[in-house]
């Protein structure tokens, strides 16, 4: 792919100096003194005098201050006629999302994106001129960080576990996060895939339903909003409008987006382009007005974390390099908006971070680098510093913002981060945590369920059998017939994780996402046993 930019350039050779003139020329012998060169005396004009030139004998008897001030000014005289091209400044490829002037990026945050029209006409996915390749600061310390050792300057890189594959073959990969990679190439075949691995038309029906209703709630300016009172095809009319994230259109756009894109539907595919191009167009626009910031005074970090995950699944899915800049503008803001000191994310840029918010920002860091735009390693091996700090019980266990307590939901986002970025089906953190997800079972929680059904479908067999089983009823069952909410979720669910503060349209999505999960993630782990078989 044109738009993926190498996170390890060959570093080019400074420019060559020129050789200094040589004070000697090339045939006069080494041991020919440096006052008797050929050039310094003088050509013969035939009868035997020199006209020209020093004479040995006039050289001899020269004092030796003088013969000491003539070397020096034929040396410095020759050294004046080289021309020396000072070797280029090599720039580091430290991702950041802006140049010179980036240590005063979160300065600004006070800022409020413009307006959105709340109601209006939404504008086409347009030509945005964004550059991808940004200019460099050096990782820098946050100034009010207490510990300065913890967030040292030099570490050891690291990518993430899983490795990109050409662009022709993205359609191919298994394995990937979010949709992408083996996600897309099962996404042309999802009525097949489902049924193979425990769906079938039944969840497709489903999926189908909920897709209809989201896509009557989009409001005309392209976007979604929580709160149905905004929509005029709803004014109200379904329950469940969110609570205090009722404004944050950035996250209930993106949240809205993520059921088509995990169907395989773009606005270049599928029966709702023109629902998604509106969509991703809203999104991008937002993110190139805030200058790689997605949300407004509304949203927060977990807004960024699922735009950077629907704008990095749609251009990897449609390959539209429309769409690269302002995708990797959003992507830039999530790396720098990290936590210096201890590698996590939370509401706001470089806070102490909490599982939950990371985990979306893994997600969209993964995805962006499985869409093949830049993310730095260096920002991947924090974050992993950063769930070391919250583990337990050697990291089969994880808690919100340290270890002292963990929690089913929790333990569900941190084992998911652990396998996408490399640890093995047989480890024991990740074995001892899945059988204490299984013994917890699916739950009224759908942001649990969301992370645990994709942890329980890539690990596969029994475990996943029995998952699948329970929680397809659980949703099938509980998916409403009523009037205008047809084909949404939230009666049931409305006490879970965030379902209070996002409402409806946030259960549904949930519960939409979890239902293609038999298509939008293919079990990683069917690499590495091909892998392992392969070596043997």
């Amino acid at each position: 792919m044109s738009s993926r930019i190498d996170p390890h350039p060959v570093k080019p050779p400074p420019a060559a100096a020129l050789p200094p003139t040589p004070l000697l020329p090339p045939e006069t012998p080494a041991k020919t003194p440096l006052l008797e060169p050929a050039a310094a005396h003088a050509a013969d004009d035939g009868d035997g005098r020199h006209s020209l030139g020093l004479t040995t004998a006039a050289v001899k008897q020269a004092p030796a201050w003088a013969i000491s001030m003539l070397v020096h000014v034929v040396a410095l005289l020759s050294m004046a006629l080289v021309v020396n091209e000072p070797p280029k400044k090599e720039v580091a490829r430290i991702i950041t999302s802006g140049g010179a002037e980036a240590e005063n990026e979160f300065t600004e945050f006070d800022d409020e994106l413009p307006e959105q029209p709340q109601i209006g006409v939404a504008e086409p996915l347009a030509d945005i001129a964004v550059t991808t390749e940004v200019a460099v600061t050096p990782v820098a310390v946050a100034a009010n960080a207490d510990d300065l050792d913890a967030a040292p300057l030099a570490v050891e890189f690291t990518d993430f576990g899983t490795e990109t594959a050409p662009a022709s073959d993205m359609m191919e990969t298994i394995g990937a996060l979010g949709g992408m990679g083996g996600g897309l190439g099962g996404r042309a075949q999802a009525a097949k895939l489902a049924a193979a691995s425990g769906g079938g038309s039944d969840t497709e029906q489903a999926v189908d339903r909920s897709l209809k209703w989201i896509a009557i709630h989009q409001l005309p300016d392209g976007g979604w909003s929580f709160d149905f009172k905004e929509c005029p095809s709803c004014g109200g009319r379904c329950s469940g409008s969110g609570g205090s994230r009722a404004k944050d259109r950035t996250g209930a756009t993106a949240m809205a987006l993520l059921p088509f894109l995990g169907r395989g539907y773009t606005h270049r595919e599928g029966p709702y382009k023109a629902t998604v191009e509106k969509g991703i167009a809203f999104l991008a626009q937002r993110v190139v007005a805030g200058k790689g910031r997605a949300y407004d005074r509304f949203g927060n970090l977990y807004s960024q974390g699922l735009a950077g995950i629907a704008l990095s699944e749609c251009y990897a899915m449609s390959q539209d390099n429309r769409l690269a800049g302002p995708t990797q503008l959003a992507l830039n803001f999530i790396m720098q908006a990290q936590d210096p000191v201890g590698g996590g994310w939370r509401y706001e840029p470089r806070q102490p971070g909490d599982t939950s918010a990371v985990g979306w920002q893994i997600m969209a860091l993964k995805s962006g680098d499985m869409a093949y735009l830049q993310v730095n390693p260096l920002t991947v091996k924090k974050a992993v510093d950063f769930l070391n700090s919250v583990e337990s019980q050697s990291g089969a266990r994880y808690g919100y913002t340290d270890n002292s307590r963990f929690t089913p939901g929790l333990t569900a986002v941190g084992l998911l981060c652990r396998m996408y970025l490399g640890w093995k089906k047989d480890n024991p953190a990740i074995q001892d945590g899945v059988s204490y997800l299984a013994k917890t079972g699916p739950t009224a929680d759908l942001y649990y369920d969301y992370y645990a059904t994709q942890i329980m479908h890539h690990m596969e067999g029994e475990a996943w059998i029995s998952w699948n089983k329970r929680m397809k009823d659980l949703l099938l069952k509980s998916q409403s017939n009523k009037d205008h909410e047809a084909g949404s979720w939230h009666q049931g669910f409305e006490k879970g994780h965030a379902a209070e503060s996002a409402g409806r349209l946030y259960c549904t999505s949930l519960a939409t996402m979890i239902l293609e999960v038999y298509y939008r993630h293919l079990p990683i782990y069917r690499t590495q046993v091909v892998d392992e078989e392969f070596r043997e």
